[in-house]
């Protein structure tokens, strides 16, 4: 307990100076923690990281994460990126007489969308023009004060299973402790800076870290046990992976993009 207390003071206190400074220093971490969370993916599907195919995951998950808006380059049809990349993949399953699999090239593929995007999606936020600091603090509250109050309302009111097949510990009551708590800091963002955020899309952006966190968290939990194993990895002693710490905001960001909620 005391390592994971001490990891997540330094870690968490690591990440926030550089989201506060901003710029390049929090694209680059965003960007490093992509990958490293491609590696983590990648090893639970059985494959080396300096695989070829795997170094292609690699290269699409920071082609997505990429900012080019920041570089003066064009971003690359998402459409356009995915095929070549599909392609690149099934090409190696030939060339390695099916020791890269098939199953190997849907999941490289899955990957590098589901980290890339993810980590995008920070980036978009913190990017905003005027906003960007405040609507990244808010997401993020939301989304820790969700995984707050579900921990302790879990062990104060716990009673009911939420989905004991994937994460036997995650209780109804915590879940619904999860999400009031993350609605109340929604609500006092709203209070606090009504010039930034209406009452009602505070509330809208509350409900959906909170729903769509656990639901990042589950995810994570599913692929972990059919992968059986109980950690990403091992990157921060006593919490795991990238993986394992940034599952709720995989989900939570790109929804809160692309639905124009934080946009």
């Amino acid at each position: 307990m005391k390592q994971r207390i001490l990891t997540g003071v330094i870690a968490g206190a690591g990440f926030l100076a550089l989201l506060l400074i901003g710029g390049w220093a929090y694209i680059g971490l965003l960007l490093v923690l992509a990958l490293i969370g491609y590696y983590e993916f990648v090893r639970m599907n059985g494959l080396a990281w300096s695989h070829p195919a795997a170094l292609t995951g690699s290269l699409a998950t920071l082609a997505i994460a990429w900012p080019w808006q920041l570089t003066g380059g064009e971003a690359p049809s998402l459409g356009s990126l995915m095929w070549w990349v599909m392609l690149i993949l099934l090409v190696w399953t030939v060339l390695t007489k099916n020791k890269t699999t098939i199953d190997h090239a849907a999941n490289l593929l899955l990957g590098a969308f589901y980290i890339g995007f993810g980590f995008s999606a920070m980036m978009d936020v913190r990017l905003m023009d005027e906003y960007g600091l405040l609507a990244t603090f808010l997401a993020f509250g939301c989304i820790w004060s969700s995984d707050i109050g579900a921990y302790f309302f879990g062990r104060a009111f716990g009673r009911n299973k939420l989905w004991p097949a994937i994460s036997p510990n995650k209780t109804i009551e915590g879940s619904i402790g999860g999400i009031i708590l993350s609605l109340a800091v929604a609500v006092l963002f709203a209070l606090l800076a009504p010039q930034f955020i209406s009452m009602g899309q505070a509330l809208a952006i509350g409900a959906v870290s909170a729903i769509a966190g656990q639901m990042g968290d589950l995810i994570q939990s599913a692929y972990k046990r059919i992968r059986g194993i109980k950690d990403t990895g091992s990157l921060l002693p006593g919490h795991g992976g990238v993986l394992d710490r940034c599952d709720s905001w995989l989900i939570v960001y790109p929804i809160l993009v692309f639905t124009g909620l934080l946009t």
